[in-house]
């Protein structure tokens, strides 16, 4: 009797022992991101193949790419990916609701800017002043930036009792809207600032050192499902660790890097984006993995006195243990 009672135990230790190693190492990863500039450092990390040598070549990854925050954070919200790159505002949005997810890293700070129509006679934030303004949508990182602006001069947006329209329209879709006059200036991130500069002879307002909280702003970030993290830290810490090899390799290589996202691009989308603006696009933001939780925070103060959210209180939403780990294991 005692021996059949050690070898069940031994048995149930080898099937605790399997059941943790699935758990740590899953079959599959699935990674999300939007077509913008301001997610290149996962666009390099999937073409340079830093994600398949931290993750090992049993381990299949799964892309998949979305048009605005609100898209990804429903898509995240129903279990449709593990991971990926998203504006800090609607990952707090989420958050505020439904907090299934953590931020783990930073992705890209500055790289936002305010530009004005050719004709539009606006030089300066106070012009705004019964103008139009595009946001890429209602409750993006850039609605944000623009509603912090607009109060250090005193202007408010119509839904908050004011004069300035907001007018929520795709970046791609946003210089022809500036052309056609059916908006006066827009609030966007890059690389469309560059475009709307050469398409729609746009003028930067503010550029990415002023628009904002400046270079100081957390443009990008990383979330997770919590459920991810949790069953599976050693692939959270290989994420983490492919995102810092991408963020290095873009400081040092730059040019190299644009071509990668051109190619990206191109592959995805069929257009040929121009070298010469994607470049100066790149100039506008800073590649990261920090985050500015102070600049997050006023972020989630802005939101909640807009009402975009019920509660302005994030605890619990930045989670840097897996950042922290890997920088100490890279110290030692």
């Amino acid at each position: 009797m005692r021996k059949r009672y050690i070898f069940i135990l031994l048995s149930l230790a080898v099937f605790l022992s399997g059941c943790g190693s699935y758990e740590e190492k899953n079959d599959e990863i699935r990674i999300a991101y939007f077509p913008n500039f301001t997610h290149i450092t996962t666009i390099v990390a999937l073409e340079k193949g830093y994600f398949e040598e931290e993750f090992g070549h049993s381990v299949n990854i799964e892309t998949m790419t979305f048009p605005n925050g609100s898209s990804f954070m429903e898509a995240m919200s129903t279990n449709e990916f593990d991971i990926g790159t998203v504006g800090p505002t609607p990952a707090t949005t989420t958050y505020t609701r439904y907090p299934e997810h953590e931020i783990i890293l930073g992705a890209a700070n500055g790289g936002a800017v305010l530009v004005s129509g050719e004709n539009s006679g606006i030089e300066s934030v106070e012009d705004l002043d019964g103008k139009r303004v595009a946001v890429p949508t209602i409750g993006s990182t850039q609605d944000i930036q623009l509603r912090y602006e607009l109060a250090e001069v005193g202007l408010q947006l119509e839904d908050a009792g004011g004069t300035v329209k907001l007018v929520p329209q795709a970046p791609a879709d946003t210089s022809s809207l500036l052309i056609q006059e059916n908006v006066d200036a827009a609030a966007t991130q890059e690389p469309w600032g560059v475009y709307m500069e050469h398409q729609a002879n746009a003028d930067i307002i503010q550029d990415e050192t002023e628009f904002g909280w400046g270079t100081e702003s957390t443009t990008t970030v990383v979330a997770a499902r919590k459920s991810f993290t949790e069953a599976n830290p050693g692939l959270t810490e290989d994420y983490t660790r492919a995102h810092i090899k991408a963020v290095e390799f873009i400081e040092e290589n730059e040019e190299e890097a644009v071509q990668i996202f051109i190619s990206h691009m191109h592959e995805l989308t069929g257009e040929e984006l121009d070298f010469d603006e994607t470049l100066k696009a790149s100039r506008r933001l800073s590649p990261s993995y920090d985050i500015n939780e102070e600049v997050m925070q006023d972020m989630a103060d802005i939101s909640y006195e807009a009402h975009y959210i019920p509660t302005n209180d994030i605890n619990g939403l930045v989670n840097l243990e897996f950042l922290e780990r890997v920088l100490k294991e890279n110290e030692e």
